[in-house]
């Protein structure tokens, strides 16, 4: 079932865009300006964003404090929680099953099982609430994704370790 938005809605959320790629100088996307009789016309006015979003990309500087790691990796993820007006750090222990990267968008999901109970977390790599991530050790997998563990408990869920000689 397809839901589409309001017509008016539509219209202006493209009316907005247009604004936007207009105030910040891109090329233009047509010879004449899209309009609601021109067809795919806000389609030709969201593909303009792409040039939008290279030039306003924000650089991320890698943060000093993070190991290098891995999927299946065993790993101390040192996390600031703020809860009103107190603020601490809290450690999450687990293992990668995985790691996305995507410049400023950059993420790993962490996995944990406590009292039987699975528990994923997924941080982003150039979050400023990301204090530091040290590495337990290193594990021996095959794949990129570990999703398959969601499905194991016990000792089918071990992963080897790699031994560094």
């Amino acid at each position: 079932m397809k839901v589409e938005a309001h017509p008016s809605t539509f219209a202006l959320n493209c009316a907005r865009v247009y604004a936007l790629i207009q105030t910040q100088g891109a090329a233009a996307t047509s010879a004449r300006p899209p309009g609601p009789d021109t067809p795919h016309w806000c389609h030709t006015i969201m593909s303009g964003l792409k040039g939008i979003d290279e030039s306003l990309a924000v650089k991320a500087e890698p943060n000093p404090d993070l190991d290098e790691i891995h999927p299946g990796d065993t790993v101390k993820v040192h996390y600031r929680v703020i809860e009103g007006t107190r603020e601490r750090i809290q450690v999450f222990q687990g293992t990668v099953i995985k790691i996305r990267n995507g410049g400023i968008d950059a993420n790993f999901t962490v996995r944990r099982v406590t009292h039987a109970v699975g528990v994923e977390r997924t941080f982003l790599f150039n979050s400023p609430r990301l204090q530091k991530l040290e590495r337990v050790r290193l594990g021996k997998v095959r794949r990129a994704r570990l999703y398959y563990l969601r499905d194991r408990s016990g000792k089918a869920a071990r992963i080897k370790e790699k031994r560094l000689a």
